[in-house]
């Protein structure tokens, strides 16, 4: 009997309306007539039961709730590849023109008779598909490759493509339509629940100049991914995101390529797991959002040592974790080469109410830091938060066996360990001074009054002048102050300013939204005016 069911009906990938789900039963169900597809649901609410009916289990589900049984007329098996693109892009028989009757077409208000129009219509949307580089056919149904080399005959020139949410059962199918695309360089295949290889095949060509790759909830286990991988010779970018891994492996002479994994959603057994994938050498980018970590450690480095662990890693996001002690975030100052850090969302951050404490403590923490949270840090912002962070703990230091002599100069384990960078710090700016620190508040007081000289260096008529400014006073209002003394106004203003600190240098204050205080300027220092 003729079912109208594909004969490997059995653990494809289904659509139902607006529902995706596997097969996972194809028979009949007692005591009713006729064939049945029991259905696994994405989504358990569609479902009604766990697979059994009236006593008996035709198939399991993963949710009590998450199966049910369809009449095969009711699913969607879906179609093969150029199918898909034809219809996505109006490239089909009945939509590549507006027809007339018999062999005439449509211009406007005029009709135009062609000779062998049919073939012609072919040759035109043959040259119409072989012209896209972008194509994009995601929910459009996709389930096979379709006849062999009839992609590769069509579609000569695509190297980006965009399969995601569809009806792919296997990474078999995944091959089949990749081989056929000699040039592709992005593919990306998210949310279609497929099958991978679980021992090592022959590995495909179909992959050679591949450079990014989304698997983002796929299912894939990192076992799978690295299996996968030996047909993956050049790339570059991976997304896995969402596909509860858990346990990682060392990826030997596979993924040596790699510059970006993102690995967030997926709940990772410990911090350590991250050791296992430590050695991908030209790694620049790793994305952690939301994997459960708890702790970052680098046992191979001391105290202000670097670590020889992902040796090329730039950008790291850790957001949405876990992780508690400030520990970790002095252990990311260990990697030779990160410059940007996201970190918000972990329960660390609660430890600190002021947000831009918070964002100082950060960037004295880590040396090379250039961006935290999305946002550049600028040199004036990292000295003022190093100087701050070299007061604040000053005291710690000094009960904690520090001393301005070298010889003397002892700080405990536990001390260096709470502050790795202090050392590095006191060689850069010079240990604290005793007066610095007497009756040193935990943060700076937001109204301490500094005494300043405003000079105009390009005006040698002005006098220089002594104000007693509030550290909180923002540079638009300093900016104001200078508009009455000087009737300039706050616009035409550039101001910089010199310390004895830092020898004859000039800081620019460029930020009218920052105060005083964020340059770290301090009662003795000068400021310069031009216009």
């Amino acid at each position: 009997m003729d079912t109208g069911l594909p004969p490997d009906a059995l653990g494809r990938r289904v659509a139902c309306g607006t529902d995706y789900g596997t097969v996972r039963y194809v028979g009949s169900v007692s005591p009713t007539a006729g064939i049945w597809l029991g259905v696994e649901w994405d989504d358990p609410q569609r479902g009604k039961h766990d697979g059994s009916y009236e006593g008996t289990q035709y198939f399991k589900c993963r949710h009590p709730k998450g199966g049910s049984f369809i009449r095969p007329n009711k699913a969607n098996f879906g179609v093969d590849f150029l199918t898909a693109v034809k219809d996505r892009y109006g490239l089909n028989d009945n939509q590549d023109v507006q027809c007339g009757t018999g062999n005439t077409v449509v211009f406007g208000t005029k009709t135009v008779e062609f000779v062998g129009m049919d073939s012609v219509a072919e040759q035109q949307r043959q040259v119409q598909l072989n012209k896209l580089v972008n194509i994009s056919v995601r929910e459009c149904a996709v389930s096979h490759a379709g006849q062999e080399e009839e992609i590769s005959r069509t579609c000569a020139n695509m190297r980006h493509i965009n399969l995601s949410k569809n009806l792919i059962s296997s990474w078999e199918t995944v091959v089949a339509i990749a081989s056929q695309v000699q040039n592709l360089e992005t593919l990306n295949v998210s949310e279609n629940k497929m099958k991978f290889p679980s021992a090592s095949t022959f590995t495909s060509s179909a992959f050679s100049n591949l450079k990014i790759l989304a698997l983002n909830q796929t299912e894939i286990t990192w076992t799978e991914v690295l299996l996968c991988a030996q047909g993956w010779p050049v790339l570059e970018e991976l997304y896995l995101s969402s596909n509860n891994i858990t346990v990682l492996e060392r990826p030997d002479n596979v993924l040596q390529t790699l510059k970006l994994l993102d690995l967030s959603d997926n709940q990772l057994l410990d911090g350590n797991q991250l050791h296992l994938i430590a050695q991908l050498p030209r790694l620049e980018q790793l994305i952690l959002r939301n994997t459960g970590i708890s702790s970052i450690h680098f046992p191979d480095a001391g105290f202000g040592c670097k670590t020889k662990m992902f040796p090329s890693l730039k950008r790291l996001a850790i957001n949405d974790n876990k992780i508690s002690q400030w520990s970790s975030i002095n252990e990311l100052d260990k990697l030779p080469s990160l410059r940007a850090l996201q970190c918000n969302n972990n329960p660390f951050v609660d430890t600190e109410k002021n947000p831009e404490t918070l964002k100082q403590l950060i960037i004295a923490k880590i040396s090379q830091l250039e961006v935290l949270n999305n946002c550049e840090i600028l040199p004036a912002e990292r000295r003022g938060a190093e100087l701050d962070y070299r007061k604040i703990f000053g005291k710690d230091w000094l009960e904690a066996g520090g001393h301005w002599n070298p010889e003397k100069n002892k700080p405990s384990e536990e001390f260096l360990a709470a502050h790795p960078r202090y050392p590095a710090l006191c060689l850069k700016y010079g240990a604290p001074e005793e007066g610095e620190l007497k009756g040193q508040q935990p943060l700076t007081l937001k109204n301490q009054l500094l005494t300043l000289t405003i000079k105009c260096p390009e005006k040698p008529e002005q006098k220089p002048v002594e104000k007693k400014l509030p550290e909180s006073m923002t540079i638009q209002k300093v900016k104001g102050l200078l508009y009455r003394l000087f009737k300039i106004p706050g616009s035409d203003l550039k101001l910089s300013y010199k310390s004895s600190k830092l020898e004859g240098k000039e800081v620019e204050l460029d930020n009218d939204l920052k105060p005083l205080q964020f340059y770290s300027i301090e009662s003795g220092d000068c400021v310069l005016v031009r216009w």
